[in-house]
Parts: structure tokens; C-alpha cells; sequence
């Protein structure tokens, strides 16, 4: 306790010494906080990249010894640069001083000497702090350790510090602490950075990929009055100035397959969905969802789409279809995995669902097996039971888990061949589903059957169950064409893209339990 209230009391002082500096600083008519802008010319990546190296001769400091070193040379070498960011490491107080400085691409170390900014503001410098936000104008020079950095002319602060950052040797590792500071986070842990810039290109390079085949990306809503497309609780609100309950979307699916019949062939939609539902490493119950709707295709077009998408984003983010997470390898370069959902049964759990053709037969299946079920669960939805307890953990490289139980597909067409099974299929990767997709259910007589049976499990209980949407039938009965869709979880595609153990690891401010509790 005695160290804690050390700790605190030291904390208080540096906090004082850093508000006594700006109040000095705005007594003097420098107060960093009127200054609305500076010029930079680069960034510190652009200083920094396509140097070449070069034998160079450099004096040994401290000595007459010459050493010939093979230092970064780069090609702003001997020009005049303006780079702003935020000091992160200070050192050297007598004549020469060193810090770093952060921007969005990197550091880049500024040289500062007392006989080139003269005496008055070399003794400013001094009293800058970790933390300060700064602009440097100055020349660009190799030190005589080869490090390429700027020799500073002019210093500007642009922002004064009030709060110390963390200390940098432990950084900043307390995870709940990171999370509810992101920006801290973002200060402090040059790997967090470049993650959420890795899933800023994802998302970018889907666009890309789904503009150049002639998608078109719209926005739909939501805050809706009935919440459907999914298995899913959603979040309820009521509406003021129309005295109405309304729901948080849950999917995006009913709204996109309106402008499939509205005409609009090809329609995409990256956006926040909500789900009720708890919170754990793959779970936040807000998160970022990608639907795709294509006319005129199917399911088997929606797997070659999704392969193609896959290795696509791969390349483009981090040049490879091979990539690594938790250590294991994952190649999108080969032909992904296709197999049905009673034969992944059949493989992972010896249960062969073709065979079984009754109920009673399914629950004694699910009893042999210790599979717990419910009284309202019918044969599919054992079979998906079975899925889920003994082969989801198996599917490690890029699979497609197709023809889904009819009882657990209310928005999906049937096969022709065999109505008590879907035209759906999830995709797998490292155990995980990333993506769901069907041949969708465009006849609206089968569409309000299926309908009327959600809304039956939900009087039964069932909170994820759908409720029929009768402007949804309406757009059905208009008439909807043959039509390919698929809902991908963007976020669990960064988190294998970027080796990010949980989904709080690539959403900028994840959901987060109150601190009073």
C-alpha cells in the first residue's frame, strides 16, 4: 500500500511539472495549443525508403580513428525535409541531443545541436517531454552510425503532453488496459498500429476486388422493425418521435435481396451489425459484416467467389496466399476443401446421416454419442449438433461445408434432388465459420412456410427464431431471380490475416464491461 501511494504521489508531481511547463509556455506567448497547423513536407517512411547503402568513411566519435562503414544512404540525403509526429525517446543534454519521432509510418530520429538552434531554443528543447507532439525542419544526414536522421534547424511544439506515457521498457501490456485505451495502445505498440492498418487495406482490397466485377456497394438500415436474416437476439430501442419499438440490425440480408428485385444485379454492403449475445475471443456483440448478392448464380458461384476473394486479399495485404496463425500454416493457393455436411459427420463422428430417416432415430444417434439436444430440435438440427460438437475443430485449412439441414436454412432454396437438405455452405478456416452462403430461397409461397415454422420455435422459446417480414414477401412476390449470396465476418478475417489472437486485438474500441463492475 505504502508503494502504491509512493507511486501515486510521484505520478501527482510529474503531472504538476508538465502543466507547470505549458503554463510557462503560455506566459512567454508560446502556448502550443493556439498553433492550428504545420507544413510537413514527408513522413518518416518517405525519408526513410528506397535508401541505397553505400562505403562510406566516417569518424569514429570521441577519437580521430576513421572507420570505412556501410551506412543508409537516403535519397533525401543533404535535402531539406518538415516531418511532425510525437516524441518518443530523448537523450543527450549537453550541446547535441537525439530523439525520436513517430508518425503514421514509423520513427525517425531528429540530431539537435545548441550551435545550430542557438542558445534560447536549444534550452526549449530541453525541456520538452516524452509525449510531445513536435514539427522539425532540418536536413537530412547518415549518422556515424549509419542511421539515417535529421539534422534539426527548427523545432515547433505543436502539442504539449499532460499525461506521461507509459514507461517504455514494460510498455503497455495490462490487455484490459489496452482496450478501453486504444489510443495509448496505438502510442505504444508499433505491431497494433500496423495490424489496424492491415485491416484497413483488407477491407480496402475487398472493394477493390468487388468493384472491378461490377458490384455495387449501397448502404441499407440499420435500425429496423423487424431484425431478421439471422439467428440472432437483437438489441431493442424504442423510437421517440414515432412512439415505436424498433431493433438494431442483425444481418444485412433482407435489405440487399430487396434491390436483387429492385434490379440491381450485383450488391454489396460492408457495414455494423448487432447480435445480443456475449462477449469472448471471437464474439463482440457489434461487429463489421460484408453481404454479397449476385442474380443469375448459385452457391457453387458463391465458393468460387469466395476462394478467389480469399486469395486476392492475401496477396494484396502481405504479398503471400500462405499465411500463419497461432503457428499454423494456412495456404489459400491451393483448391479449397469441398465436402457435405452429413459426410463431415460421417468422417469426424462415424454417424451416417443418410442412413438415419427418422427423428427417433437422430435423438438415439445424439443419445450414443452424448449429444445434448432439445425437445423441439428435429433431425437437422441434430445433424448441425453433431457438426458442431465433433468436426468444426478439424476444419484447419480452407474448406466448404455444404448442403445444410432445411430446419436450420429458413432464407435458403432446397435441392431438387433432395428437399430435406439446402443449397447452403459455411466456409472453414482454423476451426472457425467464416462465412455463410446460399442459393437463395427465391420462391415466396416456400419462403412464408418457412416463415410460419421460425415463428412457431419462437413461440416455443427459440429468441433467435425469425419472424415474418410481409414487405420481404411483398419484394419475393414481385418476383426475385435466381440469386447467389453470402455474409462474410470481416473481422475474423483480419484476425487471421494479422495473427490477432482475439477479435478485441482488430476492432479499434471493442465493447467493454463498465469499470464498476
Amino acid at each position: 500500500m505504502e508503494n502504491e501511494n509512493q507511486t501515486q504521489e510521484q505520478l501527482s508531481q510529474l503531472l504538476q511539472v508538465r502543466r507547470d511547463k505549458l503554463k510557462d509556455l503560455q506566459n512567454e506567448g508560446r502556448d502550443p495549443f493556439k498553433i492550428t497547423k504545420f507544413d510537413r513536407s514527408h513522413t518518416s517512411s518517405q525519408i526513410k525508403e528506397n535508401y541505397t547503402e553505400e562505403e562510406r568513411e566516417l569518424t569514429k566519435r570521441g577519437s580521430d580513428e576513421v572507420q570505412i562503414i556501410k551506412a543508409k544512404i537516403s535519397p533525401l540525403d543533404g535535402k531539406n525535409v518538415s516531418i511532425a509526429g510525437r516524441i518518443m525517446s530523448k537523450r543527450g543534454m549537453g550541446k547535441v541531443g537525439f530523439i525520436h519521432v513517430a508518425d503514421i509510418d514509423g520513427q525517425i530520429q531528429v540530431f539537435v545541436k545548441k550551435d545550430i538552434l542557438g542558445e534560447e531554443e536549444y534550452n526549449r528543447f530541453k525541456k520538452l517531454d516524452i509525449g510531445d507532439i513536435i514539427g522539425a525542419d532540418g536536413e537530412v544526414f547518415t549518422t556515424q552510425t549509419g542511421e539515417i536522421s535529421i539534422r534539426a534547424s527548427k523545432l515547433t511544439l505543436l502539442s504539449k503532453s499532460l499525461q506521461p506515457l507509459p514507461e517504455k521498457f514494460h510498455g503497455m501490456t495490462d490487455t484490459d488496459l489496452r482496450y478501453r485505451q486504444r489510443y495509448i495502445d496505438l502510442i505504444m505498440n508499433e505491431d497494433v498500429k500496423k495490424t489496424f492498418i492491415n485491416r484497413s487495406k483488407i477491407i480496402a482490397s475487398i472493394r477493390a476486388f468487388l468493384n472491378n466485377r461490377n458490384f455495387l456497394e449501397v448502404e441499407t438500415p440499420m435500425l429496423v422493425s423487424n431484425a431478421g436474416g439471422a439467428a440472432a437476439r437483437p438489441f431493442e430501442t424504442h423510437f421517440n418521435a414515432l412512439d415505436e419499438d424498433f431493433k438494431l440490425r442483425i444481418s444485412l440480408e433482407l435489405y440487399l435481396k430487396r434491390l436483387i428485385v429492385g434490379g440491381f444485379d450485383r450488391v454489396y454492403e460492408i457495414g455494423r451489425v448487432f447480435r445480443n449475445e456475449g462477449l469472448d475471443t471471437r464474439h463482440n456483440p457489434e461487429f463489421t459484416l460484408m453481404e454479397l448478392y449476385q442474380a443469375y448464380t448459385d452457391y457453387h458461384g458463391m465458393m468460387d467467389l469466395t476462394e478467389n476473394l480469399y486469395r486476392h486479399v492475401a496477396n494484396e495485404v502481405l504479398g503471400t496466399t500462405k499465411i500463419v496463425y497461432n503457428g499454423i500454416e494456412m495456404d489459400l493457393g491451393k483448391p479449397f476443401e469441398r465436402i457435405t455436411m452429413v459426410d463431415s459427420v460421417k468422417k469426424y463422428a462415424g454417424v451416417d446421416f443418410s442412413e438415419i430417416n427418422t427423428l427417433d432415430e437422430a435423438r438415439a444417434a445424439a443419445d450414443a454419442h452424448h449429444v445434448e439436444y432439445e425437445a423441439r430440435h428435429k433431425k437437422g438440427d441434430i445433424l448441425n449438433l453433431f457438426f458442431e460438437e465433433f468436426v468444426e475443430e478439424h476444419l484447419i485449412q480452407p474448406t466448404f461445408v455444404m448442403d445444410h439441414p432445411v430446419e436450420i436454412s429458413p432464407l435458403t432454396k432446397k435441392k431438387p434432388d433432395n428437399p430435406d437438405y439446402v443449397e447452403r455452405f459455411e466456409f472453414f478456416m482454423n476451426g472457425w465459420e467464416m462465412a455463410n452462403a446460399y442459393s437463395e430461397l427465391n420462391d415466396p409461397i416456400d419462403q412464408r412456410e418457412r416463415f410460419k415454422a421460425q415463428e412457431e420455435l419462437l413461440a416455443q422459446g427459440d429468441e433467435e427464431a425469425n419472424t415474418t417480414d410481409e414487405d420481404f414477401m411483398r419484394a419475393l412476390e414481385i418476383g426475385m431471380p435466381p440469386t447467389g449470396g453470402i455474409g462474410f465476418g470481416i473481422d475474423r478475417m483480419c484476425m487471421l490475416l494479422t495473427d490477432s489472437p482475439a477479435i478485441r486485438d482488430v476492432l479499434l474500441f471493442p465493447t467493454m464491461k463498465p469499470l464498476d463492475k
